[in-house]
Protein backbone atom coordinates (compact mmCIF):
# COMPACT_ATOMS: atom_id res chain seq x y z
CA UNK A 1 0.00 0.00 0.00
CA UNK A 2 1.62 3.81 -0.46
CA UNK A 3 0.88 6.56 1.57
CA UNK A 4 1.07 9.79 1.42
CA UNK A 5 3.42 12.10 3.74
CA UNK A 6 1.78 15.51 3.57
CA UNK A 7 -1.85 16.06 3.60
CA UNK A 8 -1.36 19.59 3.26
CA UNK A 9 0.45 19.66 -0.32
CA UNK A 10 -2.31 19.37 -2.59
CA UNK A 11 -3.73 22.53 -0.66
CA UNK A 12 -0.49 24.20 -1.17
CA UNK A 13 -0.43 23.39 -4.89
CA UNK A 14 -3.59 24.48 -5.61
CA UNK A 15 -3.70 28.04 -3.47
CA UNK A 16 -0.27 28.35 -5.82
CA UNK A 17 -2.35 27.77 -9.07
CA UNK A 18 -5.29 30.00 -7.72
CA UNK A 19 -2.97 32.75 -6.92
CA UNK A 20 -0.62 32.59 -9.97
CA UNK A 21 2.47 32.45 -7.47
CA UNK A 22 5.00 30.73 -9.33
CA UNK A 23 8.39 30.81 -7.37
CA UNK A 24 10.92 28.00 -7.91
CA UNK A 25 11.66 25.32 -5.39
CA UNK A 26 14.61 25.07 -3.74
CA UNK A 27 16.16 22.20 -1.93
CA UNK A 28 14.24 23.43 1.60
CA UNK A 29 10.82 23.89 0.24
CA UNK A 30 10.62 22.31 -3.02
CA UNK A 31 7.33 22.01 -5.46
CA UNK A 32 5.38 19.14 -5.87
CA UNK A 33 5.67 17.33 -8.55
CA UNK A 34 2.12 15.36 -10.16
CA UNK A 35 2.33 11.92 -9.85
CA UNK A 36 0.00 9.30 -10.15
CA UNK A 37 -0.01 5.45 -8.60
CA UNK A 38 -1.82 2.15 -9.44
CA UNK A 39 -1.52 -1.32 -8.75
CA UNK A 40 -0.85 -3.75 -11.49
CA UNK A 41 -1.10 -7.71 -10.95
CA UNK A 42 2.01 -8.15 -8.11
CA UNK A 43 3.55 -4.52 -8.09
CA UNK A 44 2.48 -0.85 -7.47
CA UNK A 45 2.94 1.38 -10.23
CA UNK A 46 3.89 5.33 -9.36
CA UNK A 47 4.51 7.26 -12.42
CA UNK A 48 6.12 10.91 -11.98
CA UNK A 49 5.70 13.97 -14.61
CA UNK A 50 9.23 15.69 -15.36
CA UNK A 51 9.37 17.32 -18.64
CA UNK A 52 12.42 19.19 -19.31
CA UNK A 53 14.57 17.22 -16.26
CA UNK A 54 17.75 15.71 -17.95
CA UNK A 55 18.24 12.19 -16.12
CA UNK A 56 20.97 12.65 -13.77
CA UNK A 57 19.45 15.80 -12.31
CA UNK A 58 16.85 13.14 -10.59
CA UNK A 59 17.20 11.40 -7.21
CA UNK A 60 15.46 8.38 -6.14
CA UNK A 61 15.96 6.77 -2.64
CA UNK A 62 14.67 4.65 -0.27
CA UNK A 63 15.03 4.91 3.38
CA UNK A 64 12.78 3.30 6.20
CA UNK A 65 9.97 2.34 3.44
CA UNK A 66 9.95 6.10 2.52
CA UNK A 67 10.66 6.56 -1.29
CA UNK A 68 11.77 10.22 -1.96
CA UNK A 69 12.24 11.76 -5.30
CA UNK A 70 13.92 15.27 -5.92
CA UNK A 71 14.29 16.55 -9.31
CA UNK A 72 15.42 19.85 -10.51
CA UNK A 73 14.89 21.99 -14.03
CA UNK A 74 17.36 24.95 -14.14
CA UNK A 75 16.66 27.75 -16.46
CA UNK A 76 17.27 27.35 -19.98
CA UNK A 77 20.58 28.63 -21.40
CA UNK A 78 19.84 31.37 -23.54
CA UNK A 79 22.60 32.73 -26.33
CA UNK A 80 23.93 36.61 -25.53
CA UNK A 81 21.80 39.20 -26.89
CA UNK A 82 18.54 36.93 -26.79
CA UNK A 83 15.66 38.14 -24.29
CA UNK A 84 13.47 35.83 -22.85
CA UNK A 85 9.53 36.88 -23.96
CA UNK A 86 7.38 34.38 -21.98
CA UNK A 87 8.69 32.12 -19.09
CA UNK A 88 6.25 30.19 -17.38
CA UNK A 89 7.04 26.83 -17.16
CA UNK A 90 8.24 25.84 -13.57
CA UNK A 91 12.11 25.96 -12.53
CA UNK A 92 14.15 24.86 -9.26
CA UNK A 93 13.27 21.92 -7.60
CA UNK A 94 10.90 19.11 -7.13
CA UNK A 95 10.23 16.41 -4.50
CA UNK A 96 7.83 13.78 -3.42
CA UNK A 97 8.09 11.77 -0.55
CA UNK A 98 5.52 8.29 -0.88
CA UNK A 99 5.55 5.98 2.65
CA UNK A 100 5.64 2.39 1.26
CA UNK A 101 4.02 0.01 3.27
CA UNK A 102 5.66 -3.29 4.90
CA UNK A 103 3.90 -5.26 2.54
CA UNK A 104 6.32 -3.72 -0.31
CA UNK A 105 9.58 -5.52 -1.59
CA UNK A 106 11.47 -2.39 -1.05
CA UNK A 107 14.42 -4.44 -2.24
CA UNK A 108 13.60 -5.20 -5.84
CA UNK A 109 12.19 -1.66 -6.76
CA UNK A 110 12.94 -0.50 -10.63
CA UNK A 111 12.80 2.60 -12.09
CA UNK A 112 12.93 3.49 -16.05
CA UNK A 113 12.85 7.29 -17.27
CA UNK A 114 12.15 8.05 -20.68
CA UNK A 115 10.34 11.52 -22.19
CA UNK A 116 10.04 13.42 -18.92
CA UNK A 117 8.25 10.30 -17.03
CA UNK A 118 10.03 8.88 -14.28
CA UNK A 119 7.91 5.36 -13.76
CA UNK A 120 8.93 3.49 -10.35
CA UNK A 121 7.90 0.11 -9.94
CA UNK A 122 7.48 -1.35 -6.57
CA UNK A 123 6.63 -5.62 -6.51
CA UNK A 124 4.54 -6.50 -3.27
CA UNK A 125 6.78 -8.41 -0.99
CA UNK A 126 6.15 -12.37 -1.64
CA UNK A 127 4.88 -13.14 2.60
CA UNK A 128 2.23 -10.69 1.21
CA UNK A 129 1.12 -12.72 -1.50
CA UNK A 130 -1.93 -14.84 -0.59
CA UNK A 131 -0.71 -18.53 -0.70
CA UNK A 132 -2.60 -21.93 -0.23
CA UNK A 133 -2.51 -24.34 3.58
CA UNK A 134 -3.04 -27.91 3.42
CA UNK A 135 -5.53 -28.53 6.01
CA UNK A 136 -4.93 -32.11 7.12
CA UNK A 137 -7.02 -34.75 10.33
CA UNK A 138 -9.79 -36.69 10.18
CA UNK A 139 -10.24 -39.14 8.16
CA UNK A 140 -10.71 -37.25 4.73
CA UNK A 141 -7.93 -36.33 2.67
CA UNK A 142 -5.78 -33.25 2.81
CA UNK A 143 -7.47 -30.32 1.00
CA UNK A 144 -6.58 -26.84 0.51
CA UNK A 145 -7.90 -23.54 0.91
CA UNK A 146 -7.22 -19.81 -0.19
CA UNK A 147 -5.40 -18.32 2.78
Amino acid sequence: MLMRTDPFRELDRLTQQLSGASSPGTWSRPNPMPMDAYRAGDEYVVVFDLPGVPQEAIELDVERNVLSVKAERRPLTVAEGVEMQVAERPLGVFSRQLFLGDTLDTERITAEYESGVLTVKIPVAAQAKPRKISISGGDSEPRQINA
